[in-house]
């Protein structure tokens, strides 16, 4: 059995993130964790709203502290609602420190972590990619699956492959904790220039793998830059795919499944993203 850990911001509740989590625990048989970050030094509020005026400072503070409390209680209740109903095993952990340690420690003892691409674990909202899913990707100790704010059944599965040891790696990683959406319709996608031929890299060794892990999986090979032909490809796509693809390693090794290439599709993609590093 598998764990498999889902990180909630206990003040912004993702829906998605538990749903999504929920899905690919009862898929695989697997035990997941709702990690709640409840950092004492984060709040829904900030100082201006300790500053109304005739508002006496300690007592404001408590009522925002309830406040707080009883926003992060409900979504404690709304995920373990979202667990019983998909009828997983389940169970919760309670953070008290800052958020980004506490995630990367929990991921070094779990298989697979869930996170919405929105979440910061502070007040302010920013643009995808948000500097605090960046930062959990480059570091993380297991793969992620980075996943839209709004949830819908994955129903088929596109690997990103270029030949590189980084996307061949994300596909191994993918095919061990997640085998059983290789009952899905896979598709293997690759784009090579203009000035290579459309013959999959390493075929031999490549469908000789996936013989063994997608033995039903359909290839795409295509002209063109990558990350402007995998969105192309994608984009207009339903949202029920999930994306497989190697990035946010530091030392990066692919040809073309760069940093970037996660940065294009979190912002432009509705999909759910595997994200592994070696």
């Amino acid at each position: 059995m598998k764990k498999i850990i889902a990180a909630i911001d206990g003040l912004k509740y993702s829906e998605s993130t538990a749903e999504y989590a929920a899905q690919l625990t009862r898929e695989t048989h697997s035990h997941l964790v709702g990690v709640f970050n409840e950092d004492k030094n984060y709040h829904s509020y900030s100082i201006y709203d300790l500053s109304l005026e005739d508002a006496v400072e300690e007592n404001i503070t408590r009522t925002l502290d309830e406040h707080d409390k009883m926003v992060q209680d409900n979504a404690v209740s709304q995920f373990t609602e979202t667990c019983q109903s998909a009828r997983i095993n389940f169970n919760i952990h309670h953070g008290k420190s800052a958020a980004m340690p506490q995630l990367l420690h929990e991921s070094l003892y779990a298989d697979l972590m869930i996170i919405c691409k929105k979440e910061t674990f502070s007040r302010f909202d920013q643009d995808v990619p948000t500097s605090f899913v960046r930062h959990l990707l480059e570091n993380a100790e297991c793969p992620v699956v980075v996943v839209p704010q709004q949830f819908e059944n994955i129903e088929k599965v596109v690997l990103l492959y270029d030949g590189g040891p980084a996307s061949v790696h994300a596909i191994k990683m993918f095919s061990y904790l997640l085998p059983t959406l290789g009952k899905m319709p896979v598709e293997v996608l690759t784009v090579k220039p203009y000035h290579l031929d459309l013959h999959l890299p390493e075929n031999r060794l490549m469908k000789e793998f996936m013989k063994r892990h997608f033995p039903e999986a359909s290839y795409k090979v295509v002209h063109g830059e990558p990350v402007a032909e995998i969105i192309k490809h994608l984009k207009n796509k339903r949202q029920d795919e999930l994306v497989v693809l190697g990035a946010f390693q530091r030392s990066m090794v692919s040809r073309w499944l760069r940093v970037d290439m996660a940065d294009h599709l979190m912002a432009q993609l509705k999909t759910p993203l595997f994200i592994a590093h070696r």
